[in-house]
């Protein structure tokens, strides 16, 4: 795929929504950072259920220790493996308290360091959060990028590195955004509904469906 085609794919997916965002609901880095943790294996829409129930109770490190680890499980119990992530949560608030005073640090050898936190979750803080221009590559982001001919790669850091190579600059800081919403909701992953895709006449997948 060539430069020119790229930068209309992003053009038209930035015209189709301007202002892309996480389907998580959060206020403060923490708050993403924690539902980002419960997120793992589960949807969305579970996860802001749970975290509406444990955000107005505990939104801070501090306040989740105090909860303490039933506490915790009992808010979030559920999400699936809310017994795993209430632990490293528990954990990455300690960690938080200790190192960190508290707040999320903005660096990813820090995030990187939490309990529970790897390359893509410490993307995703980075960007949601902090407004850098990481692209965290999930299984919907890994699979457009491969079937649009966007940015091919065998593992989710070759076409991360990809990505940030190719995606032209003024796209970069909402790329993981149109990328993960066009993979969950038009490029899906048995069928994907090409009839209704903004990008279908771009998109180098040659097995196209109708709708």
């Amino acid at each position: 795929m060539n430069a020119q085609k790229r930068y209309e794919i992003f053009a038209r997916l930035r015209e189709h929504n301007p202002e892309p965002t996480t389907e998580l609901n959060w206020e403060t880095p923490f708050e993403l950072l924690a539902a980002v943790l419960l997120s793992a294996q589960a949807t969305d829409v579970g996860v802001n259920k749970a975290t509406a129930r444990l955000f107005p109770v505990a939104n801070t490190p501090q306040a989740i220790i105090e909860l303490g680890l039933e506490g915790l499980k009992e808010h979030i119990k559920t999400i699936g493996l809310y017994n795993t992530k209430a632990e490293n949560l528990m954990k990455t608030c300690h960690l938080l308290v200790e190192k960190h005073g508290g707040q999320v640090p903005e660096t990813r050898a820090a995030l990187e360091a939490l309990p529970g936190v790897g390359r893509k979750t410490a993307n995703v803080i980075l960007n949601t959060a902090f407004g850098q221009p990481t692209i965290a590559v999930d299984t919907h982001i890994f699979r457009v990028s491969n079937r649009t001919g966007i940015a091919r790669g065998k593992d989710v850091v070759e076409v991360e590195k990809k990505l940030l190579r190719h995606v032209p600059k003024e796209f970069r800081q909402d790329a993981h955004h149109w990328l993960i919403l066009h993979g969950r909701y038009t490029c899906v992953a048995r069928k994907p509904r090409c009839g209704s895709c903004v990008i279908e006449d771009l998109c180098e997948f040659k097995e196209k469906t109708e709708l």
